[in-house]
């Protein structure tokens, strides 16, 4: 199965559709009056789809196994078809369209076994995807947006040559992934008035975001939050707060990083951790649903 440890739980939904079409109007006037033999086909095929849902990553191979939380199945009845709709909803980090179209095929599956003793003309057709909502697709304006990004590498040994910076680069991966240019890449050594100057210098040339890598920890040296501390105008703990939670769904070494963020101006400004590890979860913990803040913003300066 594809590796999904890095992503965050949102909740996620899917409706998918089935067509039964049967030969002839009897057969809709059967089910409708539950007149068939084996029994109340609506109410049956309803219950199979509950168990299907549930059941999908049993069926298909690379399927997570996952918590689904909501299940509806609903019908629309025409006069030589009957339409299946199945709607399903989860809070995990990846999507159920499988779940609804396997519920969808099952349901469509069970009608036909019911109907087949009075119907041999019974066709299903049309299993699709109807509907998805979580997840990249509700994010995709975020990702149009045209942003532009410094990355700071703060660490006296890597500065003085000692060590080679990969946390950095991870971060600046991250970005481009997300499309946000990353037009400045620098490092630095742990040094309170160089943090802040090379800070102010990037929200002067209207960068969008600022992002320190490391000095978050607890080494006396590590004094990257409280440089950026006096300069942030406003904090913004949630983002904070979705890092740190990230991390220690991971490690409980989480608690002790500082990492901080906060906005001087229209520019976000981030200090996260220095291990490329730690870095790494951090960037996945808060994008690309990060750059919604600048939607909000440019919504703000048009009211």
């Amino acid at each position: 199965m594809v590796d999904i440890t890095h992503k965050s739980n949102t909740l996620r939904k899917a409706v998918a559709q089935a067509i039964v079409k049967v030969s002839h109007p009897e057969t809709i006037q059967a089910i409708q009056n539950r007149t068939v033999p084996k029994g109340d086909v609506l109410e049956c095929a309803r219950v199979a789809g509950l168990f299907a849902a549930k059941r999908t990553a049993d069926m298909i191979p690379d399927c997570h196994p996952l918590p689904v939380e909501f299940t509806s199945v609903s019908y629309e009845v025409g006069a030589i078809e009957v339409t299946v709709f199945v709607e399903i909803h989860t809070i995990y980090k990846t999507g159920v369209e499988v779940e609804a179209m396997h519920a969808a095929s099952v349901v469509a599956l069970t009608m036909y076994d019911m109907l087949k003793p009075i119907d041999k003309g019974v066709t299903i057709e049309q299993i699709k995807l109807v509907e998805k909502r979580g997840g990249k697709s509700d994010r995709k304006k975020d990702l149009e947006q045209s942003l532009r990004a410094a990355v700071v590498v703060c660490s006296d040994s890597i500065s003085a040559g000692k060590k080679v910076d990969s946390a950095g680069l991870v971060i600046k991966e991250k970005l481009e992934k997300v499309g946000v240019q990353v037009l400045v890449y620098q490092i630095i050594p742990d040094e309170k008035d160089q943090i802040q100057q090379l800070c102010s210098q990037q929200v002067s040339d209207q960068m969008d975001m600022v992002i320190f890598s490391g000095g978050t920890g607890l080494s006396p040296r590590d004094i990257t939050p409280e440089a950026l501390e006096e300069i942030i105008e406003r904090r913004i703990p949630g983002i904070e707060e979705a890092i740190r939670n990230f991390g220690q769904q991971r490690t409980p070494y989480a608690m002790l990083s500082r990492s901080v963020a906060g906005l001087i101006g229209d520019t976000l400004v981030l200090g996260l951790p220095g291990s490329t590890k730690g870095a790494s979860e951090s960037m996945d913990a808060v994008f690309p649903s990060i750059l919604h803040i600048f939607k909000v913003m440019e919504g703000a300066r048009h009211d």
